[in-house]
Protein backbone atom coordinates (compact mmCIF):
# COMPACT_ATOMS: atom_id res chain seq x y z
CA UNK A 1 0.00 0.00 0.00
CA UNK A 2 2.79 2.63 0.77
CA UNK A 3 4.89 1.97 -2.30
CA UNK A 4 1.35 2.41 -4.30
CA UNK A 5 1.11 6.08 -2.38
CA UNK A 6 4.59 6.94 -3.27
CA UNK A 7 3.61 5.95 -7.35
CA UNK A 8 0.50 8.12 -7.09
CA UNK A 9 2.24 11.16 -5.42
CA UNK A 10 5.54 10.89 -8.17
CA UNK A 11 2.86 10.53 -11.02
CA UNK A 12 0.97 13.87 -9.51
CA UNK A 13 4.28 15.32 -9.30
CA UNK A 14 4.80 14.35 -13.33
CA UNK A 15 2.13 15.63 -14.12
CA UNK A 16 2.32 19.00 -12.14
CA UNK A 17 5.85 19.78 -13.79
CA UNK A 18 4.10 18.81 -17.56
CA UNK A 19 1.61 21.02 -16.81
CA UNK A 20 4.56 24.33 -15.54
CA UNK A 21 6.14 23.78 -18.65
CA UNK A 22 3.33 24.17 -21.22
CA UNK A 23 2.27 27.06 -18.96
CA UNK A 24 5.71 28.52 -19.18
CA UNK A 25 5.70 28.04 -23.04
CA UNK A 26 2.30 29.38 -23.81
CA UNK A 27 2.69 32.70 -21.33
CA UNK A 28 5.91 34.15 -22.43
CA UNK A 29 4.36 35.89 -24.75
CA UNK A 30 2.18 37.78 -22.76
CA UNK A 31 4.95 38.19 -19.79
CA UNK A 32 6.90 40.08 -22.74
CA UNK A 33 4.28 41.92 -23.53
CA UNK A 34 4.00 42.62 -20.17
CA UNK A 35 6.94 43.66 -19.71
CA UNK A 36 7.58 45.66 -22.48
CA UNK A 37 4.50 47.45 -21.27
CA UNK A 38 5.03 48.13 -17.55
CA UNK A 39 9.20 48.88 -18.43
CA UNK A 40 8.66 51.44 -21.58
CA UNK A 41 12.13 53.70 -20.56
CA UNK A 42 15.56 52.17 -20.41
CA UNK A 43 15.65 53.67 -16.88
CA UNK A 44 12.85 51.86 -16.02
CA UNK A 45 14.56 48.83 -17.44
CA UNK A 46 17.84 49.16 -16.04
CA UNK A 47 16.06 49.70 -12.14
CA UNK A 48 13.76 46.40 -12.97
CA UNK A 49 17.28 44.38 -14.05
CA UNK A 50 19.35 45.71 -10.99
CA UNK A 51 16.12 45.16 -8.06
CA UNK A 52 17.45 41.94 -6.61
CA UNK A 53 17.24 42.77 -3.31
CA UNK A 54 19.26 45.74 -3.17
CA UNK A 55 18.27 49.44 -1.60
CA UNK A 56 16.65 52.16 -3.52
CA UNK A 57 19.16 54.64 -3.03
CA UNK A 58 21.27 52.44 -5.01
CA UNK A 59 18.99 51.35 -8.23
CA UNK A 60 18.59 54.78 -8.24
CA UNK A 61 22.19 55.71 -8.77
CA UNK A 62 22.66 52.99 -11.59
CA UNK A 63 19.31 53.91 -13.36
CA UNK A 64 20.16 57.41 -13.09
CA UNK A 65 16.66 58.20 -10.99
CA UNK A 66 15.40 59.22 -7.47
CA UNK A 67 15.22 56.51 -5.17
CA UNK A 68 11.71 58.48 -4.21
CA UNK A 69 10.90 57.07 -8.20
CA UNK A 70 12.54 53.85 -7.91
CA UNK A 71 9.88 53.23 -4.99
CA UNK A 72 7.28 54.17 -6.78
CA UNK A 73 8.07 51.71 -9.45
CA UNK A 74 8.44 48.92 -7.21
CA UNK A 75 5.06 49.50 -5.77
CA UNK A 76 3.80 49.43 -9.75
CA UNK A 77 5.47 46.39 -10.49
CA UNK A 78 4.56 44.31 -7.09
CA UNK A 79 0.91 45.12 -8.12
CA UNK A 80 1.10 43.98 -11.30
CA UNK A 81 3.43 40.61 -10.60
CA UNK A 82 6.51 41.44 -11.91
CA UNK A 83 8.43 41.78 -8.55
CA UNK A 84 7.78 40.43 -4.83
CA UNK A 85 8.08 42.73 -1.63
CA UNK A 86 11.00 42.65 0.98
CA UNK A 87 11.07 43.65 4.05
CA UNK A 88 14.25 44.74 5.68
CA UNK A 89 15.12 44.85 8.98
CA UNK A 90 14.95 48.47 9.84
CA UNK A 91 11.39 48.56 8.32
CA UNK A 92 12.07 49.32 4.87
CA UNK A 93 10.53 47.50 1.79
CA UNK A 94 12.62 46.61 -1.22
CA UNK A 95 12.09 44.96 -4.37
CA UNK A 96 12.76 41.53 -6.46
CA UNK A 97 12.47 41.15 -9.68
CA UNK A 98 10.42 38.05 -10.39
CA UNK A 99 11.65 37.99 -14.25
CA UNK A 100 14.92 38.40 -16.09
CA UNK A 101 14.31 40.33 -19.07
CA UNK A 102 17.14 38.66 -20.85
CA UNK A 103 15.09 35.50 -20.64
CA UNK A 104 12.33 37.45 -22.69
CA UNK A 105 14.84 38.54 -25.21
CA UNK A 106 14.91 41.69 -23.77
CA UNK A 107 17.67 44.12 -23.43
CA UNK A 108 19.11 45.83 -20.36
CA UNK A 109 20.66 48.70 -21.66
CA UNK A 110 24.17 50.15 -20.00
CA UNK A 111 24.12 53.69 -18.66
CA UNK A 112 26.73 56.24 -18.47
CA UNK A 113 25.85 56.33 -14.40
CA UNK A 114 27.77 53.22 -13.83
CA UNK A 115 30.73 54.23 -14.99
CA UNK A 116 30.10 57.28 -12.90
CA UNK A 117 29.50 54.46 -9.59
CA UNK A 118 32.92 52.47 -10.66
CA UNK A 119 34.94 55.51 -10.33
CA UNK A 120 32.93 56.40 -7.17
CA UNK A 121 34.01 52.62 -5.43
CA UNK A 122 37.43 53.31 -5.93
CA UNK A 123 37.96 51.22 -9.10
CA UNK A 124 40.43 52.17 -11.65
CA UNK A 125 38.29 52.45 -15.18
CA UNK A 126 41.49 50.78 -17.05
CA UNK A 127 40.84 47.30 -13.97
CA UNK A 128 37.28 47.08 -14.77
CA UNK A 129 35.68 44.65 -17.67
CA UNK A 130 32.14 46.05 -18.43
CA UNK A 131 30.29 43.50 -19.07
CA UNK A 132 26.44 42.68 -20.19
CA UNK A 133 24.14 42.03 -17.16
CA UNK A 134 24.08 38.32 -19.01
CA UNK A 135 27.76 38.21 -18.65
CA UNK A 136 27.80 38.47 -14.76
CA UNK A 137 28.72 35.35 -13.21
CA UNK A 138 25.20 34.99 -11.26
CA UNK A 139 26.65 31.90 -9.31
CA UNK A 140 29.37 33.98 -7.57
CA UNK A 141 29.51 33.99 -3.63
CA UNK A 142 27.27 36.43 -1.76
CA UNK A 143 30.42 38.49 -0.20
CA UNK A 144 32.85 38.85 -3.65
CA UNK A 145 29.64 38.41 -5.68
CA UNK A 146 28.19 41.97 -5.32
CA UNK A 147 31.65 43.55 -5.37
CA UNK A 148 32.43 41.87 -9.12
CA UNK A 149 29.06 42.56 -10.54
CA UNK A 150 28.85 46.50 -9.42
CA UNK A 151 32.77 46.26 -10.79
CA UNK A 152 31.37 44.31 -13.96
CA UNK A 153 28.24 46.09 -15.04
Amino acid sequence: MPEEKIDKQDRMIELLEEMLRWMKVTNIPQVKKLLLDILPSDKERIAYHYSDGRDSREVGTVAGVHFSTVARWWRTWVKVGIAESLSTKGGGERAKRIFSLEDFGIEVPFHKKVESLKKEIGVPIHEVQIKKPSEVDATADSATGSAKMEEST
